[in-house]
């Protein structure tokens, strides 16, 4: 199995708490992201202490509570399934703090982190805050959901978007990357992406690789699957009568996404 892809884990639930990833510097390549995918039964509570860590909490689906034991905000979560194609709520809750998820129905819930050492005000991010942008042309359009863009200064390290790339599209594509500390020509983003198919049994293609090959895989991705991208570029091809989503969680030393084209294919561009 690649370093790169991670499959959902098969864990037992504990009180209602089932954690389908759990990507952490310890155990992955990445430095500046680490990643959770927590289901909740309706009750169930997941909390945790941040330390030196700031967290973006999106609801993915379902309805949760959320707290971090000073602001309380109720009843978040906008759809039962992610291909109802609308935004979502969220919370950034920075370092030093802890927070609290409780499920009002089954849910399921992502979280995002980054280190952090300067602490921020907790923010709800309401589903009417998301920008929503339709990007590309011809066979690579893709509708991405802002949550927390770099335009958006709520945050210290952490950038996180949700992108929808229809049936026979190409998405994170011409083939770019963003893997190198220099501004403002390009910055230093690892990512995360977890990915969601509809129908469930569908796949994606994606393609991890460097200029020098020292990274080159072509991954089959399921329904559910999490892919590092540690550094280079990483194209995602959808094939015909499927539709993909992917939620992604960037971050580096600066929190800028500035990307730079594969200069074999960027040509597309010019078309």
């Amino acid at each position: 199995m690649s370093k790169l892809l991670r499959k959902p884990n098969k864990n037992e639930s504990t009180q209602g708490v089932t954690i389908v990833h759990d990507v952490t510097t310890e155990n992955s390549l990445l430095k500046y992201v680490e990643f959770k995918i927590v289901d909740l039964a309706p009750g169930a509570t997941y909390a945790e202490e941040l330390a030196k860590k700031e967290c973006c909490i999106v609801a993915l689906t379902g309805k949760i509570h959320v707290t971090d034991k000073e602001a309380t905000f109720k009843n978040l979560g906008t759809r039962e399934s992610i291909f109802e194609k609308k935004p979502t709520d969220s919370v950034y809750v920075s370092n030093d703090r802890c927070f609290e998820v409780e499920a009002v129905s089954q849910a399921r819930v992502a979280l995002c982190y980054s280190p952090s050492e300067k602490q921020l005000p907790t923010k709800l991010i309401r589903a009417s805050d998301n920008g929503v942008e339709h990007r590309g042309k011809y066979n690579n359009k893709r509708m991405v959901h802002n949550i927390l863009p770099d335009s958006d200064p709520s945050a210290n390290r952490l950038l996180v978007v949700e992108v929808y790339t229809e049936s026979g599209n190409w998405s994170s594509y011409p083939p770019h990357k963003h893997d190198q500390d220099h501004l403002p020509q390009e910055s230093l983003l690892e990512e995360t992406y977890y990915h969601e198919m509809d129908p469930p049994q569908g796949f994606v293609f994606q393609r991890i690789y460097t200029d020098d090959r020292s990274i080159d895989e072509t991954m089959t991705v399921e329904n559910g699957d999490v892919v590092i991208v540690p550094g280079g570029y990483h194209p995602v091809g959808v094939p015909e009568g499927y539709t993909s989503y992917y939620l992604n969680v960037m971050a580096g030393p600066t929190r800028i996404w500035k990307f730079h084209n594969d200069p074999d294919h960027a040509w597309i561009l010019e078309r």
